[in-house]
């Protein structure tokens, strides 16, 4: 007569990587990418911070001045006009997250033709930030340009938008909405597709409809997709670069300068070669989009906290 044997659930017997197998794995998975994330973006935020304190061209011996670059950066005009442009770029074009939302609700409908409607504002994300930039210097170019010849024809004499220090920024910041609406206009469809039908059922019950409807039952369910939208336009009106580069390279006379790209003039440039000012300006930029995004952030655990 045989007996079975069975298995030892001691967990004494057993070694110390199955008692801990479990908690253990996910963090083996998470493992490349963790290390990742730290050699290519923890490790360069502290190196930035610790080279803004010194004069370095980026190949002899660094020089040691303190506080010296950040002293310089705050008497300097050109950091005050990038500076500016900054808060412009971030105010204009956080309209994108509404924007984007609006043309979401429109697209999330079950009528003929949608796919096609889909397609021609989801055509704005894939085109690159390069062939947007040159697109639209094109659309704004004196004697040619579409919206030249529209100004024009309505008032007599067109505008040469890129090439006016007063409306260069705010003709950028529309090239740049173009393709940043079509991306959040993305995250809330996502997002709309996860909205809770029986809370919808309810809602309507219960008599909502229009803007009660959107604002009381389906904005709460994309608190995520909002989050995301918000950070991602934030972070993009703060690292405006390529279109600034491409558009009008920083001027006429640095009018359209922001911080990203007086950083490479600074430190990459055939004008600076200046890496320990260039990493303050980064400095800055950095800061100052950790306000913005950490203040959001603890908007939404708060909102979160109060809704349980």
């Amino acid at each position: 007569m045989t007996t079975a044997v069975l298995p030892d659930t001691n967990p004494r017997t057993r070694s110390w990587w199955r008692r801990n197998q479990q908690s253990l794995t996910p963090w083996l998975f998470l493992a490349p990418g963790i290390v990742m994330f730290v050699i290519y973006v923890i490790l360069p935020i502290f190196q930035s911070f610790w080279l803004s304190f010194y004069d370095w061209d980026g190949l002899g011996e660094k020089t040691w001045l303190g506080w010296g670059n950040y002293v310089e950066l705050f008497d300097d005009d050109a950091f005050y006009t990038s500076l500016k442009n900054n808060v412009i770029w971030l105010v204009l074009y956080l309209l994108a997250v509404p924007a984007g939302l609006a043309i979401a609700v429109f697209l999330n409908q079950a009528v003929i033709g949608i796919r096609i409607y889909k397609s021609l504002f989801f055509f704005p994300f894939v085109i690159s930030q390069v062939v947007v930039g040159l697109m639209f210097s094109w659309f704004y170019a004196p004697g040619f340009g579409l919206f030249y010849k529209l100004v024009e024809w309505l008032t007599g004499t067109g505008v040469a938008v890129l090439a006016d220090p007063d409306l260069v920024t705010y003709g950028i910041i529309v090239a740049g909405l173009w393709p940043q609406i079509a991306y959040c206009m993305i995250l809330y469809l996502t997002g709309l597709n996860n909205v809770s039908p029986d809370q919808i059922e309810a809602a309507r019950l219960d008599g909502a409809k229009g803007l009660k409807m959107l604002w009381y039952v389906i904005l709460p369910q994309l608190r995520p997709a909002t989050f995301l939208a918000v950070v991602v336009t934030v972070i993009g009106a703060l690292r405006s670069f390529d279109l600034v580069s491409i558009m009008t390279d920083g001027g006429p006379f640095g009018s359209s300068r922001v911080l990203s790209f007086y950083m490479y003039e600074q430190a990459l440039s055939e004008y600076g070669y200046r890496m320990g000012y260039g990493a303050a300006i980064a400095v800055i930029l950095f800061l100052i989009m950790m306000v913005f995004i950490s203040g959001f952030i603890w908007k939404m655990i708060r909102d979160e906290k109060e809704g349980y």
